[in-house]
C-alpha cells in the first residue's frame, strides 16, 4: 500500500509500505479521509513521534470503509463505515484499528466530515466534560476561536448549554468565526482577555472552565477572575510556556489548574471517551445541533499544501486530505 512519509528534508513523500496486518482483536480499514491536526506538524518536525507499534507516518483521526476483521471482533462487519483515532498512520490507503477505537459515523455525514471527528471531538470531550466538569448554565473561555480545536469545542459547548468566550487575533478573524456561535469573541490584539473576563466575573458569569491551548502571560493574568471552583484545563502552550500565578485566589476559590493530552492516555480510557462520544455527542450531530467545520478537503497528493494552511493558520474548521 501506499503510505505519506517524511524524507531526510522533511518532504511529504507518497511511498511504498507494507500492508498491515492486523491481530485477533483490529479490523482493517480503508480509508477515505483523514483530517489534520497540528500535532501533524510537530510529528513532521521529529517532535511528536507515534507512540511504541502505531506506524512511523502521520495521521491521527480517519473515516473509511472495513475490509477485514480480526476473528475476534464481534462489534463489527465488513462493508461497516467508520471512523477512528489513530495513535498514528492516518495518512495512507489503509489502517489497521483496534475494535474500540472505532465509531459509527453519524447519520448524514461525510467521510471528509466524519473524519474531523475522533481526535478533535475527543479532545473536545476530554477537555471540557472529563477534566472541566463543565455544566450546563456555565462559561467556558476556549481562547484560539480560529483553530481547527476551537471549530469543534465551541459549538460542542453551546449544544450542551454553557456560554462561550474565545479569542482571536483581529477582527476579520472574529466576524470568520460567528458562525460558530461563540457569545463573546475577544479580539486580544485590541482587546485585555483578563479585563473581559474580569467583567464577566462583575456580571455573574465568571468562566467555569478553560480549555486552553495558548496559555502563556494570560494564563496568570486570567486565572484569578474564575468562579470558585473552576478548571483551567492546558492541553498546549502555544503563546509561551511561562507564567505568573497568584497563588491566593487559586487557594480561595478552590480553583484548579490541570495539564491535559489526549495521546498519553491509556487505551482503555480513550476507548472509554469515544463510547460517550457516540452515546452523548453523536445524537446532536445527528439532529444538526453540532456541525463539523471543515475549511478545506484536499486530495492526499496535496499534503503539502494542506500543511501549509495550518502553518499559516488560515483555516477556520479543519483541514482533511482525501485519500480515495
Amino acid at each position: 500500500m501506499k503510505a505519506m512519509l517524511v524524507d531526510e528534508n522533511k518532504n511529504l513523500v507518497w511511498s511504498d509500505v507494507d500492508d498491515p496486518i492486523i491481530k485477533v482483536d483490529e479490523v482493517l480499514v480503508k480509508i477515505h479521509a483523514a483530517a489534520l491536526n497540528r500535532a501533524d506538524l510537530l510529528q513532521r518536525q521529529g517532535k511528536y513521534p507515534s507512540p511504541a507499534g502505531c506506524p512511523e507516518w502521520m495521521g491521527l483521526e480517519i473515516a473509511g470503509e472495513i475490509v477485514e476483521i480480526g476473528k475476534d471482533v464481534t462489534d463489527w462487519e465488513i462493508g461497516d463505515k467508520v471512523c477512528a483515532l489513530l495513535g498514528g498512520g492516518g495518512y495512507a490507503e489503509y489502517v489497521a484499528v483496534k475494535y474500540d477505537m472505532l465509531m459509527p459515523i453519524p447519520k448524514g455525514l461525510s467521510m471528509e466530515e466524519a473524519s474531523a471527528l475522533p481526535e478533535a471531538y475527543a479532545t473536545s470531550y476530554l477537555n471540557l466534560f472529563i477534566e472541566g466538569h463543565l455544566k450546563e448554565g456555565q462559561t467556558a473561555f476556549i481562547p484560539a476561536g480560529a483553530s481547527g480545536l476551537a471549530s469543534v469545542a465551541i459549538p460542542m459547548a453551546k449544544a450542551f448549554g454553557a456560554k462561550v468566550i474565545t479569542s482571536v487575533l483581529s477582527d476579520e478573524i472574529a466576524e470568520k468565526i460567528k458562525p460558530l456561535g461563540a457569545d463573546v469573541i475577544i479580539n486580544s490584539t485590541t482587546q485585555s482577555v483578563e479585563d473581559i473576563l474580569k467583567a464577566e466575573e462583575e456580571n455573574g458569569t465568571p468562566v467555569s472552565v478553560s480549555m486552553d491551548c495558548l496559555c502563556g502571560e494570560t494564563l496568570g493574568k486570567s486565572l484569578p477572575f474564575m468562579s470558585r471552583g473552576g478548571y483551567w484545563i492546558v492541553i498546549s502552550t502555544l503563546a509561551g510556556i511561562e507564567t505568573t500565578v497568584q497563588l491566593r485566589p487559586l487557594l480561595t476559590k478552590g480553583l484548579h489548574l490541570v495539564g491535559s493530552m489526549l495521546r498519553n492516555r491509556t487505551p482503555q480510557f480513550k476507548a472509554y471517551i469515544l463510547s460517550e462520544l457516540v452515546e452523548k455527542v453523536w445524537p446532536k450531530i445527528e439532529s444538526g445541533a453540532i456541525k463539523p467545520s471543515i475549511y478545506k478537503v484536499l486530495p492526499m497528493a496535496q499534503a503539502e499544501d494542506a500543511h501549509a494552511i495550518l502553518e499559516r493558520g488560515e483555516n477556520v474548521g479543519k483541514v482533511v486530505l482525501k485519500v480515495v
